[in-house]
């Protein structure tokens, strides 16, 4: 190349870089974000998740975008969190959709319902079947969309007293146990109660709770449940594979620049897959040491599952005949469960049942 020549290309590379850099700067603004949670800091997983979500925005932004995390209480109540989202109190929030059941039952679709998706499928459905379009199409009516931010997999049924053989025992069983499943439990004699993570602890102990349900055996062991309940039941049947979701407010999130939008998505799809691996590598020991200690291991009986199958589908039907929102969501989350379990009962199954067998026989 010629020497004038290479001087004009310099020059017109020079234009194009000093055109460029304000461009950059412009987009990729100051911007400070707050974040509450429905989870207590102790909660280091569940909780943990919303501070992995800040985590990777601000390394991916150089701390240009920056989400403070708040635990519960310390902004507004755990139980709050979606409504600060939604009247901009704060931008974003880290909850659990179904604790909303009381402004609308469909809420509980987006997170977990009895006898629902496993984990894997739930991902599946909002991912890939039209579960995230279906899912902020509702949403959007709070002012907020809402992504995909965690999940714990198949929960425990929870903790006793006594033992449950019978759906006589759930008689005026008096259970925290949070959103829509509450309302199926109720079906069969169990007076429901809905209590934040922290304040669990405190009713068991004093009775004021028979029973009392969280999310597994880490988190479980971390709350004391095991000191003032004795029997521990599975499978969870009201959270199959719940999703936690984290939530934005609708304007907020439209006015961030397309590439903060981006990024703040595909944190959030992280800490997704984060908490699901975090809860499966961490679920085993705590719950050798649970047994260890004398907690008594039950399965809830086909009479008890049966029964609240039956509750489920007649609660369904009964809110689907006055919610066009609810029916729209249930009857595609079912037919989505229908495939999937097709599929499941050939592969997933068998080669799980197979591997559980042989680890049984050593």
């Amino acid at each position: 190349m010629k020497r004038r020549d290479f001087l004009k290309v310099s020059a017109a590379g020079a234009a194009a870089t000093a055109v460029a850099s304000p461009a950059i700067a412009q987009s990729s603004p100051e911007v400070k974000w707050r974040l509450t949670s429905s989870f207590p800091k102790s909660l280091d997983t569940i909780y943990g998740a919303a501070e992995q979500v800040a985590k990777y925005v601000a390394e991916m932004t150089d701390n240009k975008f920056q989400i403070q995390v708040f635990a519960a209480g310390e902004i507004v109540p755990g139980l709050q969190a979606l409504d600060a989202t939604s009247n901009g109190t704060v931008e974003m929030c880290h909850t659990v959709s179904y604790y909303y059941v009381g402004k609308d039952p469909t809420f509980a679709i987006y997170a977990s319902v009895p006898f629902g998706l496993n984990a894997r499928q739930q991902n599946s459905w909002w991912y890939q079947g039209g579960g995230m379009e279906l899912g902020n199409e509702f949403f959007k009516k709070s002012n907020v969309i809402g992504f995909a931010c965690g999940n714990t997999g198949a929960q425990m049924g929870g903790w006793f007293r006594k033992e449950i053989k019978t759906v006589a025992d759930l008689s005026g069983l008096k259970m925290r146990i949070g959103g829509i499943a509450g309302q199926v439990l109720q079906k069969v004699g169990v007076v429901p109660q809905q209590l934040a993570g922290g304040d669990i602890y405190p009713a068991l102990e004093k009775g004021t709770i028979d029973g009392a349900e969280w999310v597994g055996p880490y988190d479980d062991e971390k709350l004391g449940f095991a000191k003032v309940a004795k029997y521990y039941y599975y499978p969870g049947f009201w959270e199959g594979g719940p999703m936690v979701h984290a939530f934005a407010n609708l304007e907020k999130f439209n006015a961030l620049p397309k590439n903060y939008q981006a990024i703040l998505t595909n944190a959030m799809a992280n800490a997704n897959s984060w908490m699901a691996a975090r809860y499966d590598m961490q679920n085993p020991a705590a719950l050798k040491r649970l047994v260890a200690g004398g907690t008594q291991l039950r399965p809830f009986t086909n009479e008890v599952l049966e029964a609240c199958l039956k509750a489920t589908n007649e609660l369904w039907a009964e809110t689907s005949a006055k919610n066009a929102d609810f029916k729209k969501s249930i009857d595609a989350m079912q037919a989505y469960r229908s495939d999937e379990y097709l599929w499941w009962q050939v592969a997933e199954y068998t080669y799980d049942s197979f591997m559980i067998r042989s680890r049984t026989r050593g």
